[in-house]
This record gives structure tokens, C-alpha cells and sequence, in this order.
């Protein structure tokens, strides 16, 4: 029994025949299903702190969100070189599926990273009410954050372990392991924040600092349940990923971090552009940013879906990579783009003639502003609806390049598309011109356009020839 499942056996299919597209297509679908359903797990248990909160006080939820910032800025920083596992991995498995000792000393070096990542990290969290105040926020919210995000230092460690351990079991195949983890975490963290925020089961009444405890808690059953997990499943029970693991291997480390840190800028640069037009269009007013965020929430999940595919893609092309086999690199990562652009089209469907429906599940009342709110919201939908197609085919087109373990261009593509491409347009349209919410997503189209033109492209030339 190898390490990699049946589904790799699509590499022995001749790589122009149809059979060997629709054998490619069947092993990406059966492996990025779990993956799609986990990220939407992920963003349930955010949800379900989000209700918790709102429920508390409105400070307590506008605290946490402007704390969550400064945790996520962290979050990316560390979540590169965990991303990088899956891609080494991967190649290992595609030159020697029975190779045991490669992904063993490949994890037990992400899980020595995810110890000494937070280190630099921890004082961030810990200082960010200094920091937020300092950015202008409002002090009380600013303090009230920084109590929050304390509360997840202790967590950090373990939310990049479990990184480390998902992003192992994907590379293998086994994406049910993490899928099954994040479903038990969603019971676990809502019912000790709900004890924690309002001291219930005999718990003390924290508030916001309950919300914190329950999160990082939520991380440390996360990954203790996913050692479980390692143990329970046969295949990933046979790395033994933990047997010598004070023994280091310094060139596995290093390259954890050669591939992880352009990595978690390339991702960072999406993000800070998102955020930055966050806060222009909290210039526009208060309409116009609940629009935005109501229709930014609503595309960040449905986004779920390709950034599963592009998951699965990784583990694809770094499997076919691994073996030499560039007509397979070249189908796994087409059939990928084919899939994520396919099924957001439908989505995009959805957004550009529901908006109005859809913004209607978020805004409950229907006062003059509520109403003008729902407008805006179903106006920046139709631009989602070609915002969707962008952003499924850059990601795609990024995690396959990641597949290859090309990692220094994407970020250097990433952050031109972004800043260079997307963010003047945003402020040209959105501010010079005057057209408010409108130009800024249309600049983020733009933008995302960009980067799925340039991230497709790249893996095209990469691709073309052995």
C-alpha cells in the first residue's frame, strides 16, 4: 500500500486522451470536496463568534473585528512556509509514492516552524491595542481589542501546527482528516464561547476576553484532535510524523521557508488590498460600507469553493511535477482553472440578477437606509459577478504555480497586480472620478483580473514543454 491513493493512477493515462482529462477531473473533484467543505467550516466557527459577539454588545463585535485584523496580518505572516508542506510533500510522493522518510522530516520541520513562528509574532498580538490606538481607532475599542487578541497568543502555536498536519494529510490525499477536525471544532468552540462570552456551565462571564480563550482553546482541540486523527488513519499513521522529532533537518527547514515566506506575501497583498479599500469606502459613509461588506462576506463564501479546487491543485501538479510527468502537470492544473472558473460562473449568475435577494438576507429592515443599503449591496454584486471568475482563476492559477514550487514570481505578480494595477484604478474610479463603491470594485475586478491573466499565463510557459 503507497502513501498516495488510486486517484494518482490518472497519471498512467495518455495525456491527450479524454479518458485521461476525465480521470484527471474525477481524482481533483474527489480530493478538493473535503477541502471546500472545510474551508466552509472555518468560516462557520468565524460566524458563529461573530453572532456570539454581536449578541454581547455591539463594542465587544466591533472590538474583536478591528483585534482580528492585526491577528490575521499574523496569521498570513505564519501562514506561508505551513502552505509550503503540501507542495514539498507532493513532489516527494509524485518521485517515490513509497517514500516515508521525505514527508516525515518535511512535517516534523512545519511543526518546528510553527513553534518558532510565533515568536516574533506573539509580541504583535500583545501590543496591538498600543497599536491600534495608535493607527486612530477609538481607545476603548482599541484596548478592548488588545485584551482580545492576548487571549490568542497561546493559540498561535497550535492553529500553524494544525496547518502543518491539514496541509500533510491533503498532500497524501486524506483530506477527510481535516475535514472532521473542523466539523467537531464548530460544537467545541461554539458552546465554550457561548460559556465563556456569557458564563454559562458554570463558567466566569468574560465577555470579549471569553471570545479570545475559546478561540485559541478552539486551536489546541484542533490540532490534538487532528494527532488523533494521524493515528487513527492508516496511511498517515505510517509516516510516524513525530518519531525523531527533536532531530532537525536544516535543509528541509530552510526550504520551508524559502517557498513559505514568498508565499505568505503573495497572500498578504491580496488581503492588505481588500482591506485598504475597506477604509476608503468608509469615507463614502455608512451605506456605502455595509454594502461593501455585505457583499464582500457573501463572495468571501462562495470563494470557498475555488480556493478548495486551488487546494487540490497544489497536491495535483506537485504530484505529476514530482514525477517528471509535464503533460500531467500541464492537465492537472487546467482541469483546476476549468473547474474553479466553472463553478463560480454559476454563482456569478446568482449575484448578478439575485443582488437584491441576497443583500435582503443580511439587512433585515427595510427603512430608507436599509433599502439604499440593499441597493448598493446588489450593485457591487454585479461586479462580483465578474469579480468571481477573476478570483477563482488567480488563485487557481497561484496554487498550481505553488504545485510547481514556483513561489518568487507568483508574489512578485501578485503584488503588481494588486498594488500596482488594482489599488490606482480603485482610488481613480472610486475617489477622482467619484464613483464611491462602484469604482472601487470595479478596480478590484481589475485588479483580480490582472493576477488571474498573469498567474495562468506563467503556468502556461512553465508548462509548455518538458
Amino acid at each position: 500500500m503507497t502513501l498516495t491513493s488510486q486517484t494518482f493512477s490518472s497519471r498512467l493515462s495518455p495525456g491527450g486522451s479524454l479518458a485521461g482529462w476525465l480521470a484527471e477531473a474525477r481524482a481533483l473533484l474527489w480530493l478538493s470536496g473535503p477541502l471546500i467543505f472545510t474551508q466552509l467550516a472555518q468560516m462557520a466557527i468565524l460566524a458563529t463568534d461573530v453572532v456570539l459577539l454581536g449578541r454581547l454588545s455591539s463594542h465587544a463585535l466591533a472590538a474583536a473585528a478591528i483585534g482580528n485584523t492585526v491577528y490575521y496580518f499574523c496569521w498570513l505572516m505564519g501562514g506561508g512556509p505551513t502552505a509550503a508542506v503540501a507542495p514539498m510533500i507532493a513532489q516527494m510522493l509524485g518521485r517515490n509514492p513509497e517514500d516515508i522518510d521525505g514527508p516525515r522530516a518535511v512535517t516534523r520541520m512545519g511543526l518546528w516552524v510553527a513553534i518558532v513562528l510565533p515568536l516574533p509574532l506573539i509580541p504583535i498580538l500583545l501590543s496591538a491595542g498600543w497599536i491600534l490606538s495608535h493607527l486612530g481607532q477609538d481607545p476603548a475599542l482599541a484596548r478592548d481589542a488588545g485584551k482580545f487578541t492576548a487571549m490568542l497568543c497561546f493559540g498561535l502555536p497550535f492553529t500553524f501546527g494544525f496547518q502543518v498536519l491539514r496541509n500533510f494529510a491533503t498532500a497524501l490525499e486524506r483530506p477527510r482528516a481535516s475535514l472532521y477536525v473542523m466539523l467537531a471544532a464548530i460544537v467545541f468552540n461554539f458552546v465554550l464561547a457561548w460559556a465563556l462570552i456569557f458564563g454559562h456551565l458554570g463558567l466566569p462571564k468574560l465577555g470579549i476576553v471569553g471570545a479570545g480563550i475559546a478561540t485559541s482553546s478552539s486551536a489546541v482541540f484542533s490540532f490534538l484532535a487532528m494527532v488523533v486523527i494521524l493515528w487513527l488513519d492508516p496511511i498517515l499513521r505510517r509516516v510516524r510524523v513525530f518519531e525523531g522529532f527533536r532531530t532537525p533537518d536544516w535543509g528541509q527547514f530552510q526550504e520551508l521557508f524559502r517557498l513559505g515566506v514568498p508565499i505568505g506575501l503573495t497572500m498578504l497583498f491580496e488581503a492588505m488590498l481588500f482591506n485598504a479599500m475597506t477604509l476608503v469606502a468608509g469615507t463614502f459613509g455608512a451605506a456605502t460600507l455595509a454594502a461593501h461588506q455585505v457583499a464582500l462576506n457573501f463572495a468571501s463564501v462562495t470563494f470557498m469553493v475555488p480556493l478548495g479546487i486551488a487546494m487540490a491543485a497544489t497536491v495535483r501538479v506537485g504530484l505529476f511535477a514530482g514525477a517528471g510527468d509535464t503533460v500531467g502537470t500541464r492537465r492537472a492544473g487546467f482541469v483546476a482553472m476549468v473547474a474553479g472558473g466553472g463553478v463560480v460562473l454559476l454563482f456569478g449568475v446568482l449575484m448578478a440578477f439575485g443582488g437584491h435577494w441576497i443583500a435582503g438576507l443580511y439587512i433585515a429592515g427595510r427603512a430608507e437606509e436599509d433599502l439604499r443599503i440593499i441597493a448598493l449591496a446588489a450593485l457591487f454584486l454585479k461586479v462580483a459577478a465578474a469579480f468571481q471568475l477573476f478570483d477563482a482563476l488567480q488563485v487557481v492559477g497561484a496554487l498550481s504555480l505553488r504545485g510547481l514550487k514556483d513561489a518568487r514570481w507568483p508574489m512578485i505578480l501578485a503584488g503588481g497586480s494588486y498594488w500596482l494595477a488594482g489599488a490606482p484604478v480603485c482610488i481613480l474610479l472610486g475617489v477622482t472620478l467619484g464613483m464611491g463603491g462602484l469604482g472601487i470594485w470595479i478596480g478590484l475586478a481589475f485588479g483580480l483580473a490582472v493576477a488571474a491573466l498573469a498567474m495562468c499565463l506563467r503556468f502556461h510557459l512553465l508548462t509548455r514543454r518538458p
